[in-house]
């Protein structure tokens, strides 16, 4: 993936795959899914935050949640002509940010608040970081966020608190896959 300015023509290229979205408060479970998901399917997985590590799209150092900004601009800017292409699984905690356009479904993986806890205690979160992770879970923030940002036809809630969720919710996904390919031959 380069990291270049793109024309704006690029997104009226007509996709042969769908793009999706897999988001959530960290701790859910997402890259877990994506990983499966893109060995199922032979879709590419997209980790928004290593792409951001790998491509310098990294602004300064935020000392309260331990973490650096991300230039959300520069981002986009290097991810258009890989998202007009299609077939892309991105994996991201937010989404509010992302062009509509780009998304074909937007997968909002939730999970309770205890488990939550002691998935993001095991990370090493602690203080503001994991208190906030936590009540943005609590009040569903980003399910939130996606029914506002995209059509909400297309964004779909997905537990995942158990094992077994995780194969349930590819399976729902892979469903849904079928579902947009058959569609688009039909």
């Amino acid at each position: 993936m380069g990291i270049a300015r793109m024309d704006t023509n690029v997104q009226n290229i007509h996709r042969e795959a769908p793009n999706i979205l897999i988001t959530g408060t960290p701790g859910v479970g997402k890259s877990s899914l994506c990983q499966r998901l893109s060995e199922i399917v032979g879709m590419q997985w997209l980790e928004v935050s290593r792409i951001a590590k790998e491509h310098n799209c990294l602004e300064e150092y935020d000392p309260v949640y331990q973490c650096p900004i991300l230039d959300e601009d520069k981002l986009m800017d290097g991810l258009e002509e890989t998202m007009c292409t299609g077939g892309n699984i991105v994996d991201y905690h937010s989404c509010e940010f992302f062009p509509e356009r780009w998304f074909d479904a937007v997968f909002v993986l939730t999970t309770d608040n205890t488990t939550l806890y002691d998935r993001l205690t095991n990370r090493g979160y602690t203080g503001k970081k994991l208190d906030d992770n936590v009540q943005c879970e609590i009040f569903n923030v980003i399910l939130e966020e996606a029914k506002r940002s995209y059509k909400e036809d297309i964004v779909f809630e997905l537990s995942n608190t158990v094992p077994q969720d995780l194969e349930d919710n590819i399976g729902k996904i892979c469903q849904w896959l079928q579902h947009w390919f058959q569609r688009r031959s039909g």
